[in-house]
């Protein structure tokens, strides 16, 4: 199977980087320069018109959007029982938890950190400030979640969703308040931060914080 990964260090593309090295997937991967808007450029588009990070191509399939990128080499590799069979309970969970990432989450992330796209400079402060509230109040339901059915998010097997819930976590490290202050979220993030495969992404990638 040939797989190239196309990212950027220390962006969405960190968790399918990191998916790859903790199955042992051999791939080429390509970092773009995103100072230089390298993802913007016509070779880049050509393969992802969007212009964002990540994208995995699978035997020349072309794969995007980080979750389901995950979502697909965890069923790629069942043998590493990272998502639960389909049609059981255990798999409606796995989608719930999943789409709260990519639901929830992820746009919450996106009106804290570009505040200024929905309604412009003017309202920037607002938008950010609406999504200080949305991201604490998610990261409270993923920590009530944790103290009644964790270790994991699925329980006591890790899933491709802590991966993902993983990588969300650390972009919260810079804001007013991290979700290392949830002390269940925290001991969750140790757990996945202490496997080889998380130190082998950040020693690929050069990053150095939240360790």
């Amino acid at each position: 199977m040939s797989v190239v990964l196309y990212g950027s260090p220390s962006t969405a593309s960190l968790v399918v980087h990191w998916l790859l090295i903790e199955l042992g997937i051999e791939h080429e991967l390509h970092q773009l320069d995103f100072d230089r808007r390298e993802q913007k450029s016509p070779e880049y588009l050509a393969i992802n018109p969007a212009g964002r990070v990540p994208t995995l191509l699978v035997d020349g399939q072309v794969l995007t959007e980080s979750a389901a990128i995950a979502m697909q080499l965890a069923d790629l590799y069942p043998q590493a029982g990272l998502a639960p069979a389909p049609g059981t309970a255990a798999r409606g969970a796995y989608y719930r938890w999943v789409c709260f990432c990519v639901y929830t989450l992820m746009p919450a992330y996106r009106g804290w950190f570009y505040a200024d796209e929905p309604a412009g400079e003017a309202n920037a402060a607002l938008v950010r400030e609406r999504a200080r509230i949305q991201l604490e109040a998610a990261w409270q339901q993923v920590a009530d979640h944790l103290e009644q059915g964790g270790p994991y998010m699925l329980g006591a097997q890790p899933s491709a969703v802590d991966f993902v819930l993983t990588m969300l976590m650390r972009w919260s490290r810079n804001m007013p308040r991290p979700t290392d202050d949830w002390p269940v979220l925290r001991d969750f993030a140790r757990r996945m931060k202490d496997r080889p495969s998380f130190a082998e992404v950040y020693r690929r990638e050069g990053i150095s914080d939240w360790t």
